[in-house]
């Protein structure tokens, strides 16, 4: 099945819909989300990408990352993704968006308005393996340190938010 991504200017008014894969070779601002579950200690929810992915696969990253579809709101599109890949859902609250550009090797770019979205969940995921490869809950001091270390462990796009979520907190 074809996926398409909402295209928005800077302001977040929809200009049209393109598939995903020629948005992201075209470098095309389009609308995105990212959902940060942390647990009751305060430890947050990572996925490692599946190693299948077209781009980053088998790279960690916050729970979850994607795109609504058209006339989807974003907020239910971040349910129904956290649903299908991490096997649950939770309570989720958005705290902020903004824009960001991540160009990879391989000619594809990452340019989203990025909606990010923070829940609590304590229980154990629920992984679809087409979509995530492994789950861990890491304190988001040991993240930063580690992404410090070992960036190339994690997605570009994860380190750019986790800075940008940091600065919100």
């Amino acid at each position: 099945m074809q996926e398409f991504v909402i295209l928005v200017d800077e302001h977040n008014n929809e200009i049209g819909l393109m598939e995903k894969l020629e948005a992201h070779q075209k470098a095309l601002l389009h609308r995105a989300f990212s959902i940060f579950i942390l647990n009751s200690k305060g430890e947050l929810l990572l996925q490692q990408r599946a190693l299948n992915k077209y781009h980053s696969g088998g790279l960690w990253t916050n729970t979850c990352c994607s795109h609504p579809r058209a006339n989807e709101q974003t907020i239910d599109a971040a349910h129904r993704r956290l649903n299908e890949e991490m096997g649950f859902d939770c309570e989720l609250t958005e705290k902020f968006s903004f824009l960001y550009k991540a160009p990879f090797d391989n000619g594809l770019t990452e340019h989203e308005l990025d909606f990010i979205f923070v829940g609590e969940f304590n229980g154990i995921p629920n992984i679809n393996p087409e979509e995530v490869n492994d789950y861990s809950w890491m304190m988001i001091e040991d993240i930063l340190l580690d992404a410090k270390q070992l960036p190339n462990k994690y997605t570009e796009w994860f380190k750019i938010i986790l800075n940008q979520y940091v600065s919100h907190l």
